[in-house]
């Protein structure tokens, strides 16, 4: 624990590149937690990353975001949206069935959409070189194979994932979703409107805005702006 630090006061480790970072930080600001957050630079190599980040993250995977809470270093941004979940009684769907749905939407977000769309984002937008063209049509079959499942989900006119509320299945899910532009994706209309309706919650700001406290920070990727899909409705 840093010296200072409150227990029970969260600190989050990200980055504003990292859609996991967004997750997180968007769940502790929709939230109204107070909380500290420190930008760390994931293009210094692990080895070079400032302390006290380097040691908490150096047993958790070496990656942001890290959060630190109740004397313990949570990494991996879905265990960490749960254990918030879990530790402020919020987000969590209403009762068992919609706990067990949204456990299920948590997994399925890291196998799929949480694989396909920041790897295309990458692909497309920061390092087109270090990608075969067989490799990105692999992975754009896979989103499109994914978010036409998402699609279907969406399709009976819930407002969220789980129902008419937001859950943590939502935060996860929509993360990278807000740079669909960067990495040059279409995003079908249901998901497009349910994004709609998550960025018109109180409280909500856009990747950069929410993961960038400072003035001077610009993205090094070809595209600079995020996806914004209220601009989209008809």
């Amino acid at each position: 624990m840093e010296h200072g630090q409150q227990p029970n006061r969260p600190r989050l480790y990200g980055n504003p590149e990292s859609g996991h970072s967004y997750k997180v930080r968007l769940m502790l600001t929709l939230a109204n937690i107070d909380h500290d957050y420190e930008v760390i630079d994931i293009q210094l190599p692990r080895d070079k990353r400032p302390e006290p980040f380097r040691s908490y993250s150096a047993s958790r995977f070496g990656e942001v975001p890290v959060l630190l809470l109740d004397g313990h270093v949570i990494a991996q941004s879905n265990s960490i949206l749960l254990y918030l979940a879990e530790r402020y009684d919020i987000y969590r769907g209403d009762g068992p069935k919609a706990a067990l749905r949204m456990r299920e939407w948590l997994f399925w977000e890291a196998n799929k959409i949480g694989l396909s769309l920041p790897h295309l984002r990458l692909a497309r937008n920061y390092f087109p070189k270090e990608f075969t063209e067989g490799a990105v049509s692999w992975i754009q079959a896979r989103f499109d194979e994914e978010s036409a499942r998402l699609e279907t989900e969406l399709s009976d006119g819930r407002r969220f994932v789980l129902g008419d509320d937001l859950s943590v299945a939502d935060l996860s899910l929509c993360g990278y979703f807000f740079w669909a532009n960067q990495a040059e994706v279409r995003v079908l209309p249901n998901t497009r409107n349910w994004l709609a309706r998550i960025a018109s919650l109180p409280g909500w700001a856009s990747p950069y805005r929410l993961l960038n406290p400072g003035s001077d920070y610009q993205t090094f990727g070809r595209i600079k702006g995020e996806y914004n899909p209220v601009a989209e409705l008809v």
